[in-house]
């Protein structure tokens, strides 16, 4: 059994797409089906479905996929003791995002220095929701994660950033000229609203059925650009994270920003990742360049 070809089964099992997978891995699609072939005649069973899309695994392969991430983390793990001793770090870095990372924390700039300064690392970036990601790091597919981390996650967890939730609206909604509003307020209003799945969703959510308070949402999107852009223009409301880097959009002076008083909601950003030993070579170094240039953090 070789490790390439258990590196190519992870890569077609997270991607569920041939060609998706053999692009992520610079090869050719008959080459990724000879080497999934291989493996399946070394373990002595179909691992995929044939003939479905997405790809999907059997169940020999849903039992395979998870031991063979850690065997691909322990041989590179094995292979980092060696190079550690020549001060180089290499292998696959796998981090997730949620998708406004960008618009609150200087995310790429992070990833550059990063880069750069580890240039044997292969980084691997993927945007998922804030739930699904959880996942994702326990269970291995990825390394860590910048995400909302606003319960016990069995992780260890390194706080980046904390900022209330403010109402958003265009400058000729009735609540416009207010200096503060509360959650009543917004009983029946109409909403730009995010995706089921995100953190911020589901803590709205949860205040509003808790108020049993009801708004309606009237349009659904997953960027926070086209949230500001549909509330900047008048088609609702939206409560969005007071710390959202406007510079990047256009409509930012036509909308106001209003507290609201009994709402006591913060968007948190952090990162998790395995604690201790588990974290690997690149994800403690990752932690080490946050750790210098993360937001000061409040005492106490």
């Amino acid at each position: 059994m070789e490790l390439r070809n258990l590196r190519h089964f992870v890569t077609l099992a997270e991607e569920q797409s041939f060609t998706r997978a053999a692009a992520r891995e610079l090869i050719v699609q008959s080459g990724l089906s000879a080497s999934i072939r291989s493996l399946e005649k070394d373990v002595g069973a179909l691992l995929f479905v044939r003939g479905t899309r997405p790809v999907r695994l059997t169940a020999a392969g849903e039992a395979l996929v998870a031991e063979a991430r850690r065997t691909l983390d322990a041989a590179a793990a094995a292979r980092q003791v060696v190079q550690d001793v020549q001060g180089v770090l290499s292998g696959r870095f796998r981090i997730g995002t949620i998708h406004s990372i960008g618009h609150t924390l200087p995310f790429d700039s992070w990833l550059a220095e990063f880069a750069l300064a580890h240039q044997g690392v292969e980084i691997v970036v993927r945007q998922e929701a804030a739930l699904r990601m959880v996942e994702m790091v326990s269970n291995g597919e990825l390394d860590c994660a910048l995400l909302p981390a606003d319960r016990d996650l069995g992780l260890a967890v390194l706080p980046l950033v904390s900022e209330p939730i403010v109402l958003a609206c265009a400058p000729d909604h009735p609540l416009a000229g207010q200096r503060t509003v509360r959650l009543a307020q917004l009983d029946g209003e109409r909403f730009v609203e995010t995706p089921v799945g995100w953190a911020i969703r589901a803590l709205l959510d949860e205040k509003f059925r808790a108020a049993k308070l009801t708004r309606r949402i009237v349009v659904e999107v997953n960027d926070w650009a086209t949230v500001l852009d549909l509330t900047g223009a008048g088609v609702g409301v939206a409560l969005i994270p007071q710390g959202l880097d406007f510079a990047r959009h256009p409509r930012r002076p036509e909308l106001r920003l209003i507290p609201v008083t009994d709402l006591h909601l913060e968007r948190r950003l952090d990162l998790v990742f395995p604690q201790g030993t588990a974290a690997s070579p690149a994800t403690r170094r990752f932690v080490e360049l946050l750790e210098r240039h993360r937001p000061a953090q409040p005492s106490g």
